[in-house]
């Protein structure tokens, strides 16, 4: 997402949006967070390492009723998925 950031997120349009979904992924020494958005037909996915990615929470955030208490959920425990949802229209 890196040098094309704000050109993804403009793709992501609130209003279109209808599922945040959060979960992790064993790395086999580490987790690595990830969020899946459901737009129409389309999901679009990311991880925590991309360069974009605390533009992307604040996008995400902006959404009505999002779920921002999602990351203690998807934390905990170490190396299982915790499949999260933050939004869901």
């Amino acid at each position: 997402m890196d040098r094309n950031t704000k050109d993804v997120i403009e793709q992501l349009p609130l209003t279109e949006i209808d599922k945040v979904t959060f979960y992790k992924r064993d790395e086999v020494t580490t987790d690595l967070i990830c969020c899946d958005v459901a737009i129409a037909d389309k999901v679009w996915s990311f991880h925590e390492e991309l360069s974009g990615w605390k533009l992307l929470m604040d996008h995400l955030r902006s959404l009505p009723n999002f779920r921002v208490d999602w990351f203690a959920s998807v934390s905990q425990p170490p190396f299982a998925t915790s499949e999260t949802i933050a939004f869901c229209r």
